[in-house]
């Protein structure tokens, strides 16, 4: 007599026959989706919708897992990870994919942005073409889409409150291990501290560092609400997250296939930039029902305060790369 499971793996041989499908072809290539976001956090939801939507138009062919909350690394260890063939498709800020092409990395200058819209269009831009094709050429790596991640506001401890650019003076605050974070919180004079982001909780908790900066939806997913007395509004940068395939993966595809991935990678940013840009409107009032002190600065203080203190060639970045991105 034929136990359960053989007599399943002759009926799925049988059907495997019958579909006319090679096994690896039916069985379909898996790839590896890392990023270093909550499994709660829009990031999270339209990477599984695109790994499922990719398998629906590639009659599954490709099967994508998506490994959340740094469960494959640090965000520099995912960036190390395309190269390494660790992984094949990564969500990241162009912060950290441009230690490997800098001039990307020139969207993070501080109120280069003025708001969501104004980085949206920088998405469809010949700029952000000719920055994406520059990282492209220089890693073999295939930028396919711009997620908008959210306005970046400074958080601190009950003792720390920022209401104007003074204040940031000798603030100890957690910035993500990536260059392009110093120019905002060195121009103000405060000390800034770079920590992993699975690390930042503990680093409040413990008054490691005495704040951080981050959009408020990151602000609520990751708890920082409750290690943090003061939400200043200052807006400092407007971020984004890249999608990005590896150079290996992306070689292996058709035309078609390319086409899919760029497609489905593109509506998953649309997507989650939509939840994120609801999430902020309704945000603020919601940390101060929870007893949060949420302070409206002065922006045009914090800026020029900024732009008096550096300049975007100071950092690495094309000073007309950076007029282009203001006057759009």
């Amino acid at each position: 007599m034929m136990n359960k499971r053989d007599a399943l793996k002759t009926l799925g041989a049988a059907a495997l026959a019958a579909s006319g499908l090679p096994a690896a072809r039916a069985q379909g290539t898996k790839l590896k989706w890392a990023h270093v976001y909550e499994t709660s956090e829009p990031f999270h939801k339209y990477s599984v919708w695109a790994g499922e939507e990719i398998a629906k138009r590639t009659n599954g062919k490709y099967v994508i897992e998506v490994f959340p909350a740094s469960t494959l690394g640090k965000e520099s260890d995912i960036n190390q990870g395309l190269t390494l063939g660790t992984v094949d498709i990564i969500l990241t800020g162009a912060s950290f994919a441009g230690r490997s092409y800098p001039p990307l990395a020139v969207s993070y200058f501080p109120f280069i942005f003025r708001d969501a819209e104004h980085q949206l269009k920088y998405a469809k831009s010949d700029v952000f073409k000719e920055l994406a094709k520059g990282y492209d050429d220089k890693t073999g790596n295939h930028i396919t889409a711009l997620n908008y991640y959210g306005a970046r506001h400074v958080t601190s401890n009950a003792a720390h409150p920022v209401a104007k650019p003074e204040d940031m003076k000798g603030l100890k605050i957690r910035v993500p291990d990536a260059p392009a974070y110093l120019a905002f919180p060195k121009a103000l004079g405060a000390n800034p501290t770079p920590i992993a982001f699975a690390e930042v909780y503990l680093a409040l908790q413990n008054n490691t560092v005495d704040a951080q900066e981050n959009p408020l939806p990151t602000i609520e997913a990751k708890k920082f609400y409750e290690v943090q007395k003061n939400i200043s509004l200052t807006g400092h940068i407007v971020d984004s997250l890249l999608t990005v395939v590896s150079g290996t993966l992306w070689g292996k595809l058709s035309a078609d296939e390319k086409k899919i991935f760029t497609e489905v990678m593109q509506e998953a940013a649309e997507k989650t930039g939509r939840d994120i840009i609801a999430s902020e409107a309704r945000l603020a009032d919601e940390f101060k029902k929870r007893g949060l002190n949420v302070i409206t600065v002065d922006k045009k203080a914090f800026s020029e305060a900024v732009l008096k203190s550096t300049k975007p060639t100071d950092h690495g970045y094309r000073q007309q790369d950076y007029d282009r991105i203001v006057k759009l």
